[in-house]
């Protein structure tokens, strides 16, 4: 999986939950050099060990935890998001973590374009592919693979460690394939995303 990142080095993202004043709006955004647009009212945390492809949208409310990164040797970024991401209202995004030879420790979290996430979803994947739709009130377990072109719906729970195949639409708890898209549904997911990222002012 290809990604083009560019650091969020933008010292107003660090501090975006302080923006929790009268004043602001849950429509008000920061908008970086690179199209990234971020709700004032977003928690995002340790925003160094995140990288964003560009024109991602993080709404209201949305906690990303870019804090929860592996310690000690190696890459540094803990969740890497492709372009024309969207995070949705009160969701909840945060890399997988295990204890593994008595060691606790947490991993990065891969997630390619064109993705995505409804209000209140929690999501602690591995790798989330491009072009995938995670429904409103859905919870993607840890370590879970998605594939590209998927689709959970909304309030279903993919359990930790599952592999959704490309194409798949996933519903129910546990979550379970209810049907497959097309190869060519990429191009609606493709501009369900793009009009998202437009929607804000």
């Amino acid at each position: 999986m290809e990604f083009y990142v560019q650091p969020i080095a933008d010292p107003a993202l660090v501090s975006a939950r302080d923006g929790d004043s009268p004043e602001r709006e849950a429509s008000d955004f920061i908008q970086t050099e690179t199209g990234n647009k971020i709700s004032h009212l977003a928690y995002v945390y340790g925003s160094e060990n995140i990288v964003l492809g560009g024109k991602t949208l993080i709404h209201a409310k949305c906690i990303v935890r870019g804090d929860l990164r592996r310690t000690g040797g190696g890459s540094a970024v803990a969740i890497a998001a492709g372009r024309y991401c969207t995070f949705g209202a009160r969701s909840l995004i945060r890399p997988p973590c295990k204890t593994y030879k008595g060691v606790f420790t947490y991993y990065p979290l891969k997630i390619g374009s064109y993705v995505v996430i409804g209000d209140d979803a929690v999501v602690q994947a591995a790798q989330i592919g491009s072009c995938v739709t995670i429904g409103r009130g859905a919870i993607v377990g840890r370590f879970a693979v998605l594939k590209d072109g998927c689709r959970i719906l909304d309030d279903a729970y993919v359990a930790p460690g599952t592999v959704v195949e490309s194409y798949s639409v996933m519903a129910g708890n546990p979550a379970v394939r209810v049907d497959t898209l097309p190869e060519t549904a990429d191009i609606m997911i493709r501009q369900e995303a793009m009009a998202a990222y437009a929607a804000p002012a």
